[in-house]
């Protein structure tokens, strides 16, 4: 295989796993558990009393966390205790999430070239 043929091979290879990783984030529960686990480990039961959510939709969307391997967990007895494993990922929500926040808290701090999100009307 030549190298004008990789290349394209290797930049696809690139935005699918960005998709796939977008993508995983994409449900604004998976990005309060995230941030919920960024200071501690926590248990479900702890996840479910912050999140205000149902105890099986946040071990669900645990589950594909924890598949994805952004989430790692250990077994304490019955508890069931989640932490963050995969911190580049992490890192990546906290600064979409920070720059949404910024832009949505003081729309003209930044230049419309700078923005993530499109101005509402």
């Amino acid at each position: 295989m030549d190298s004008a043929q990789s290349a394209p091979d290797e930049a696809d290879r690139v935005y699918e796993m960005a998709a796939e990783l977008f993508g995983l984030m994409a449900t604004p529960l998976r990005l309060k558990i995230i941030s919920a686990l960024c200071r501690c480990e926590k248990t479900v039961g702890e996840l479910v009393s912050e999140l205000g959510s149902s105890q099986p939709n946040v071990s669900q969307h645990l589950a594909h966390l924890y598949r994805a391997g952004i989430l790692a967990r250990r077994r304490e007895g019955v508890q069931i205790f989640y932490r963050v494993q995969n911190e580049r990922a992490v890192a990546l929500c906290r600064a979409v999430c920070t720059q949404i926040a910024i832009e949505i808290e003081d729309p003209a701090a930044l230049a419309p070239e700078q923005r993530l999100l499109a101005p509402r009307h």
